[in-house]
């Protein structure tokens, strides 16, 4: 029945679901409405309102406006109108301002005032006038109501019609890495009619476009800076593989293929697999991953009235963690592969690697595609002497790699919490499972695979690591929309974009199965454009641009790319080009290489923004052909 599967997912019952979608409506953090200047409306020729009474004396209206100030009863009546008590204060300064500071009050408040004056009227009086400077200057008070059903995220399910307008079967590959699911999920693909495959990496979109090409299956890539159409004509093809925020919920479809489902909790990008999850219009879903999603995916189904089946998966080939940690790089042995957690450790253990007279290839998260991918390839090849490799978790995901032993150089990860705080975590069993796996891959050299640590005090830690059970996933991301963010944009005209999203997030209201995905990425961008004069929707575009901010010079870059753009002047190739200093040469340090990633990151930037304003970013080619250029110099380094 329903009520039993809905207790599949741990600690969450039917009835808990239900009070969570009916919960009540939580206060909004008044911390984020930022006060607007009160408008003042041009004074009369004379003062009308003396002019009908008599002039104002200011210091008594100032010992009035203190006395409305502190009566308990207008702080009340000011808390049922939706001032809490920092609004109430926040609209009294700026109402005492007003009138202690302006020369001709509106009439009909000058007349109040000097009726209280001269003992004909009360205090309280005041009330109707204050309420209507506090609107003034807090405009969400008046149309709280629209902000709240405009903000309002529960049942994402029936955001997607078209999903909805057919009944969709729903197999989920469930295993661990290695097990073959991905690839059974994909034959299903390469047989359909149509199929679109949605996978968490560029290189993954690339390996699956590839296969099925080569599989003479006629297939586009779609990733969020290329677009790829196989047809000479340059019609779609009936097969796409995408990265899955590119995936399309209106296309109908075969076969959709829904690669890494666990990324469905990842706090900042979970909202894509949601997204993906309930809206594809496809007769059948293939999703793949872990085996702790499949209480939470059948919990969402209910939502929409589609059964899960589930197909259990084993790893191809052994795994074992050794009992010995490699303490040494002297210990290093052909097929190894150290894994960091940060770039610093990786260029630190490489250079030690290369100073015992031994080969090395790098990988991690920052290098362009085309780099990994030459890396992997030189590391694979059973002629080349490269065959230590050294490599971020990046290698968690969308490389083939002939590794032998996985050696853990710590179990310390930065990670950023759902307050989008830097924090040191010990890795999770999901993570240490995913890069282990990566060890003794089938189809490889290597028929079996090991694990271990590069300190011994680690060993044990990394033992009990694995030997725990995976969390279950309970939660969903979601995100707001750009028409969401429009409608409320609407409601406040004045409000910046970083605001507004700051005020949407804390009057949403979501069920218990979903979480509002961390925005911190976005405010960023949003507040460094801020004082750039773009239209909304412009702005929205800009700000979803996939930027590392840890970066300077692309984050100038993205400044220079909305200043030009905000003049409606076409950003060229001979214009992007004087802005990187195009020809570049060969890094000679670390610092060299950093700058040509960044510079590589900057023209990924253009082909983005290509794709959304093609006008205004005109040269894609041109661009694409030096950043080809650019990976190469950057591989030699």
């Amino acid at each position: 029945s329903r009520s039993r599967s809905r207790s599949l997912v741990p600690g969450l019952t039917l009835s808990a679901t239900h009070r969570a979608v009916g919960s009540t409506v939580r206060p909004p953090d008044t911390s984020l409405f930022v006060p607007l200047t009160a408008p003042v409306r041009p004074a009369p020729e004379g003062n009308v309102g003396a002019e009908l009474s008599q002039s104002l004396n200011k210091n008594d209206a100032l010992k009035i406006l203190n006395k409305f100030y502190k009566r308990k009863e207008m702080q009340k009546l000011g808390s049922e109108s939706g001032l809490d008590a920092r609004l109430f204060h926040q609209a009294f300064i700026s109402f005492r301002k007003y009138v202690m500071e302006v020369d001709s009050l509106s009439v009909d408040l000058h007349i109040i005032l000097n009726d209280i004056c001269c003992g004909a009227g009360h205090v309280d009086d005041l009330f109707p006038y204050f309420m209507r400077h506090a609107k003034q200057i807090f405009p969400m008070l008046d149309c709280m109501e629209d902000l709240r059903k405009i903000s309002d995220l529960r049942l994402p399910a029936n955001w997607y019609p078209e999903a909805r307008a057919i009944q969709r079967k729903i197999i989920f590959h469930a295993g661990p890495t290695n097990s073959g699911k991905t690839h059974k999920a994909i034959q299903s693909f390469l047989a359909a009619k149509s199929g679109v495959y949605c996978g968490p990496l560029k290189l993954l979109a690339h390996e699956i476009y590839q296969k099925s090409n080569d599989a003479g299956v006629p297939c586009d890539l779609v990733t969020g800076e290329e677009r790829n159409f196989i047809a000479p004509d340059g019609r779609q093809s009936t097969h796409v593989a995408c990265t899955i925020e590119m995936s399309s919920v209106t296309t109908p479809y075969e076969i959709a293929v829904i690669d890494e489902i666990q990324m469905i909790r990842d706090p900042s990008r979970g909202w894509a697999w949601t997204r993906a999850l309930l809206g594809l219009c496809a007769e059948e879903i293939h999703i793949c991953g872990e085996a702790a999603a499949i209480n939470f995916v059948t919990e969402l189904m209910y939502d929409t009235g589609e059964e899960v089946e589930v197909e259990m998966y084993e790893r191809l080939t052994p795994l074992t963690v050794l009992d010995s940690a490699l303490e040494s790089l002297d210990n290093l042995r052909p097929g190894d592969c150290i894994v960091c957690f940060s770039k610093n450790d990786i260029y630190s253990l490489s250079r030690q690697i290369e100073a015992r007279g031994l080969e090395c290839a790098v990988i991690y998260g920052s290098l362009p595609p085309g780099t990994k991918l030459a890396q992997a390839k030189k590391f694979n090849d059973p002629d080349d002497p490269c065959k230590i490799m050294v490599a971020t978790d990046a290698i968690g995901m969308g490389l083939n790699l002939s590794i032998k032993r996985i050696i853990f150089n710590s179990l310390m990860k930065p990670s950023v919490n759902e307050k989008g705080e830097k924090e040191m975590d010990r890795i999770t069993t999901s993570q240490a499972l995913q890069i282990s796996g990566r060890a003794g891959r089938f189809s490889t050299v290597f028929k079996e695979g090991e694990v271990t640590t590069m300190n011994r005090a680690d060993l044990p830690v990394l033992q009990e690591i694995l030997s725990q059970p995976v969390d279950p996933i309970e939660v969903a991301g979601l995100h707001p929309t750009a028409d969401q963010i429009e409608m409320f944009a609407y409601q406040l005209p004045e409000a910046t974009l970083s605001n507004l999203l700051d005020i949407f997030v804390s009057l949403s209201q979501v069920d218990g199965l979903y979480f509002v995905c961390n925005i911190d990425d976005f405010k960023f961008l949003a507040d460094m454009i801020q004082h750039i004069p773009l239209n909304l929707r412009s702005r929205y575009v800009f700000c979803t641009a996939p930027i590392n901010k840890k970066q300077p010079f692309v984050c100038t870059s993205f400044l220079k790319f909305a200043r030009q753009f905000s003049r409606n002047e076409p950003l060229t190739f001979d214009w992007l080009c004087r802005h990187v200093d195009w020809p570049l040469t060969a890094p000679q340090n670390i610092k060299d290489l950093v700058h040509l990633e960044a510079v590589h990151d900057v023209l990924d930037l253009y082909l983005w923004l290509s794709y959304r304003f093609m006008d205004m970013f005109p040269d894609v080619s041109l661009v694409r052909d030096i950043q080809t250029e650019l990976d190469s110099t950057i591989q030699v380094g």
